[in-house]
């Protein structure tokens, strides 16, 4: 297995000339996909002549500082900032990728108006700033979500509709995705705009911290502590997940090739699982053999989970621009526990 730093300098992602010497600016630098997006960058480009500045929006310089403490920072500039209010950058910047989101689902149900609150105005911002600057392309992360809890196993292509229930709190977070991914559209259409939605599907890999409250985490560290994985459903929904770095080289790839005013579905479309057999996977690859399954399916819609669903995502568009994705489930969660055992 090779190490974060030499996985993230051979990263291959089109054509890397087309950044050379240009400035870029990641919102959520310090969230899961915004500092492996820096990293990977910050590697690919170390000692190379005319590298891109990343231009990393972060709250806190601490968390920046534990964050990147492993990759080479000679052109990486923090920004201190919240995108909730207007951000100032001096200079030009050539490239956008607004990353920050509220990501917890428990927030979305316990906090759903400043779920809505965050997306909206950090958006809102983010497009202004990048009308200012004239940018080449926006990238908006938005989510598989936007499509709600499809109930079949039919290829979902970036026409699909949805049947979101507005009414219910935890709607709150793909709701406020889809109304960003409007704006996005709205700025193309009104202000020239160059911005584009990435609907990423669960992505995780390189870059997870231990304590990280997302179901595939919550797994790997049962597995990794020797203790059941405990579901509190029955592990019907089913969907396809993302690894990290081909995330990163999505986003890439829309940077350089995306057209603007358009969302693209990004996933593994080989991963396609339910939660239940993918708990099983997770105990038999992270774990030492101890570890079991136990469906208890006790929820009250209290943890933020989303509805049963079947998310098939059809990735059709954005490999016609040459992306791919490259890493499987087994190894996504292989990389998953390396990465957790290291940052607990």
């Amino acid at each position: 297995m090779l190490s974060a730093y030499e996985e993230y300098k051979s990263l291959p992602f089109g054509d890397p000339d087309a950044l050379n010497g240009k400035r870029i600016l990641v919102t959520g630098a310090t969230g899961l996909i915004g500092s492996c997006l820096v990293k990977a960058l910050a590697c690919a480009f170390e000692g190379k002549q005319d590298p891109p500045t990343l231009l990393a929006l972060i709250r806190s310089r601490g968390k920046a500082g534990r964050v990147f403490k492993d990759v080479p920072r000679e052109n990486i500039e923090f920004v201190e900032g919240d995108v909730t209010r207007p951000l100032e950058i001096k200079g030009r910047v050539d490239y956008i990728v607004h990353a920050a989101s509220v990501t917890a689902s428990r927030a979305f149900v316990d906090a759903p108006a400043d779920t809505i609150f965050t997306a909206l105005s950090g958006t809102k911002n983010m497009l202004d700033l990048a009308r200012e600057k004239d940018v080449s392309a926006f990238v908006y992360l938005s989510s598989m979500e936007v499509y709600g809890a499809p109930g079949t196993d039919e290829k979902i292509n970036e026409t699909h509709s949805t049947n979101l229930d507005p009414m219910l709190p935890r709607t709150s977070y793909p709701e406020s995705k889809r109304m960003c991914e409007s704006m996005v559209s709205a700025y193309k259409a009104q202000y020239g705009v160059k911005g584009m939605s990435l609907r990423l599907t669960q992505t995780f890999g390189r870059g997870v911290m231990y304590d990280d409250k997302r179901v595939f985490a919550e797994f790997a560290r049962c597995a990794i502590e020797g203790r059941d994985i405990v579901l509190h459903t029955k592990g019907e929904t089913k969907r396809s997940y993302l690894y990290t770095l081909d995330a990163v080289t999505a986003i890439l790839t829309l940077l350089v090739k995306g057209r603007p005013g358009e969302a693209y579905n990004a996933a593994n479309e080989s991963t396609y699982i339910s939660i239940y057999d993918m708990a099983n996977l997770v105990a038999r690859v992270c774990g030492d053999g101890n570890t079991r399954v136990v469906v208890q399916d006790d929820d009250d819609g209290s943890r933020g989970y989303a509805p049963v669903l079947k998310m098939n995502l059809d990735t059709s568009k954005l490999r016609a621009l040459g992306w791919e994705a490259r890493t499987g489930l087994e190894d996504m969660f292989r990389v998953l526990a390396a990465e957790m055992r290291a940052n607990a």
